[in-house]
């Protein structure tokens, strides 16, 4: 009897705790790293051949939406396809527990503009076979699951269950009666495994709105209900929070900023647990913001608060329609004119009387994207093939429009087919490297997985970090890339016995060769429920992917094994 189910032979390890890389073999048995030194071949049934490559833990993304997605793709590509073995679910208040039958259709439509998951998928492949929270959780355990998943408790879906959608979507303050049974029911997910609770709280101008434009629930949540939730953390002694937080001007006295964060460190007393602080993200024209942000975060450091920033470590570029673009919610005209259906939207966006509100947007530095800068991609009439591959503001001024003029005229001609790309402003890597080099310790990921697929591939963060953060720049050694990869957002969101490489782990391991890691370039697929199409990009370089043991891509191709886990209570 073979004494290893699997051998990872003659690889470099970076086993993700800052220790200096070495080499040697992994011995796998029963799903956990069981022996790590020099192993013969004819110790295990299966041998991988790890010769010149990296062996690390797998690749841990505490900010993903594949609620959805999880039900009819069990590796929640396209983070897996980068090595992401591990996920948390259930971010920014957003999800499906507890939901009652009768909202059900309502719960699916607030998810199709605030992270722009198509309704139709969400009809087709939802199962619906849960009312509860802790039945939520059973039907997933039920699922065949590529990677692991660990859950949060979403404010959104519980506030709507205790206090009706309509009251709960008017910012009134919930009785005392009702926040007893919001205190009950985040217990009782907790005790099924949930590993906290989240919240977008972003106002009533919230940059991700509800379908028709209005409000979040938690958007507009009082600061009281927050509390309430940080103490049922505290009394657990366990789980933690994922919060964003921009109160809205005029509520609140004093500096907004200043308000934020001491909100923050109010959670974080109260509830004695880390809270993910959304988000910490360059900006090539302002970057004053982080350099704001991480003052006091380091200061929460030095005073010992548990706040810690999340960032995306990639460049965060747009491919967008205006049948589907909703990344401008915060702005009032915009909202309005992007919200209701496709002909809705292009007779708002063709009316000349809308468009001054839209222009002084621009004009008024209101939207960091410069749409002078964004470039037609596509266009359907051939009429309108000339734009292809031109900056808006070529074309504007080529015909003499403002830029906003220039490309609403396009899209609306098109009919809302054409495709703009709207390039990253956070290309700077001096910036970035500020941001990952901090004292606060940002936790990398913010993919956002599973939402805004249309225009947005964020799950290809852990191979864009590697490239360009470690090969190409040498912002970071592979030993703190690995450990910011794994290991620190394990620690952070108690992950129990993942995100090393250390005997008695649990095998999640990615085998890869740095030299070989490439991003492919986005392509369209219809590969969600309903015939539904996304936008996606592929990982080249990585050898092997393994969960729990199991390999569930080789070489890029799946092997149709599902492994994965949901992890109640992070084991």
């Amino acid at each position: 009897m073979a004494e290893f189910d699997t051998i990872i032979r003659g690889g470099t390890i970076i086993d993700g705790t800052r220790m200096p890389r070495f080499r040697s073999d992994v011995g796998i048995k029963d799903g956990k790293i069981a022996k790590i030194g020099y192993l013969k071949n004819h110790q295990a049934r299966k041998v991988i051949d790890a010769a010149g490559q990296f062996v690390v833990p797998g690749f841990v993304d505490l900010h993903t939406h594949y609620d959805a997605q999880l039900f009819w793709d069990p590796y929640c590509t396209i983070s897996s396809w980068h090595g992401v073995t591990s996920v948390v679910i259930g971010n920014c208040g957003f999800g499906f527990a507890p939901v009652k039958p009768d909202m059900r259709d309502r719960s699916m439509l607030t998810m199709t503009r605030t992270e722009a998951i198509p309704y139709p998928s969400m009809q087709a492949g939802l199962p619906w076979d849960w009312v509860t929270y802790p039945e939520f959780l059973d039907s997933i355990d039920r699922r065949p699951k590529g990677i692991n998943m660990l859950p949060f408790m979403p404010l959104a879906p519980l506030m709507t269950w205790v206090m009706g959608l309509e009251d709960a979507k008017s910012g009134r303050m919930p009785t005392e009666a009702e926040h007893a049974e919001m205190r009950r029911l985040l217990h009782e997910a907790m005790d099924h495994g949930a590993c906290g609770w989240s919240a977008q709280r972003l106002g009533r101008n919230s940059v991700q709105a509800d379908f028709d434009g209005t409000p979040m629930v938690t958007d507009i949540m009082k600061n009281e209900t927050a509390i309430e939730m940080a103490r049922v953390l505290g009394e657990r002694g366990e789980g933690f929070i994922q919060m964003t937080f921009a109160p809205d001007a005029g509520d609140y006295e004093g500096d907004l900023q200043t308000y934020a964060e001491r909100h923050f460190e109010e959670l974080a007393e109260i509830s004695g647990r880390p809270i993910l602080y959304n988000a910490v993200a360059s900006n090539d024209f302002y970057p004053e913001r982080h350099r704001t942000q991480l003052k006091w975060l380091e200061s929460c450091v030095e005073r010992g608060i548990r706040v810690y920033p999340q960032t995306a470590t990639l460049e965060v570029g747009f491919a967008f329609t205006f049948k589907d673009w909703n990344l401008w919610d915060d702005l009032p005209a915009w909202r309005e004119c992007t919200t209701g259906s496709i002909e809705d939207r292009l007779m708002k966006l063709s009316d000349p009387e809308r468009r001054p509100a839209l222009r002084a947007t621009q004009q008024s530095g209101l939207v960091t994207n410069n749409f002078t800068d964004i470039f037609v991609l596509e266009c359907k009439d051939p009429a309108l093939k000339k734009y292809e591959n031109m900056k808006i503001g070529e074309i504007a001024k080529m015909e003499g429009k403002h830029e906003v003029d220039a490309m609403l005229d396009i899209a609306c001609a098109d009919g809302l087919n054409a495709e703009f790309y709207s390039p990253p402003i956070n290309s700077r890597v001096d910036y970035m490297a500020e941001i990952v080099n901090s004292p606060s310790m940002a936790i990398f990921g913010v993919s956002d997985g599973g939402a805004h697929t249309k225009f947005f591939t964020g799950g290809r963060w852990p191979t864009e970090t590697l490239i360009r953060l470690v090969r190409d720049n040498h912002v970071l050694t592979l030993e703190e890339a690995h450990f910011r990869l794994s290991a620190h957002a394990a620690m952070c969101a108690g992950f129990r016995n993942r995100g090393t490489l250390v005997e008695g782990s649990a095998a999640d391991v990615v085998v890869y060769d740095l030299n070989k890691l490439n991003i492919t370039p986005m392509e369209i697929v219809r590969d969600f429920p309903a015939g539904e199409w996304r936008r996606v990009q592929r990982a080249e370089g990585y050898h092997t992917i393994m969960v729990n043991g199991e390999v569930i891509f080789e070489d890029g191709k799946s092997t149709g094994a599902t492994p994965g886990r949901l992890l109640r209570h992070g084991a």
